[in-house]
């Protein structure tokens, strides 16, 4: 099998990666196999949505599974004890300057399967993200987006706060 690209993963973030793998494979796939056997009963399987329902789930489950597992095979975990918490890096807590409407956001830079925007968790990976990673308080930092480019002052940088 070929590798894949690196990617980064907090502990927590692989955490995550590794229990919907195992949820997957131990509890969806028994569900989705009791599913197609039920739907296999009511006879004639031309005609029948839910057999067809149950496999096109299968196909789902079996891809994704399989994403999963390239992901964990490329998975690189950061050390966070070994980080320079004064540096934007994977699973810092970022306080930032929008130049442009001066306002004040905060970000946490997590990986890529943890991305929830609207909670500010952006990846290492997003145009934020990238432009952020390396920066320091006092940085200022610029990435474009179609409108234009949007310019940051890095104001504080910690790290994330882990409330597991």
């Amino acid at each position: 099998m070929a590798k894949g690209k690196q990617m980064l993963y907090t502990q927590d973030g692989l955490k995550e990666l590794t229990d919907e793998l195992s949820y997957l494979k131990n509890t969806k796939r028994q569900e989705n196999l009791e599913a197609i056997a039920v739907a296999r009963s009511f006879g004639d399987l031309s005609e029948n949505a839910e057999y067809d329902a149950a496999r096109n789930e299968q196909a789902q489950i079996e891809a994704r599974i399989k994403e999963l597992e390239e992901m964990i095979a490329n998975a690189v975990v950061v050390d966070e004890a070994t980080i320079d918490a004064g540096v934007v890096s994977m699973g810092s807590l970022v306080k930032v300057l929008v130049k442009e409407t001066n306002t004040e956001k905060e970000y946490s830079i997590v990986a890529p399967n943890q991305v929830a925007p609207m909670q500010g968790l952006i990846s290492d990976q997003s145009p934020v993200g990238k432009a952020l990673i390396g920066a320091r308080a006092g940085d200022s930092v610029s990435f474009d987006v179609p409108s234009g480019t949007i310019h940051l002052e890095v104001l504080e940088v910690s790290r994330a706060k882990n409330d597991k």
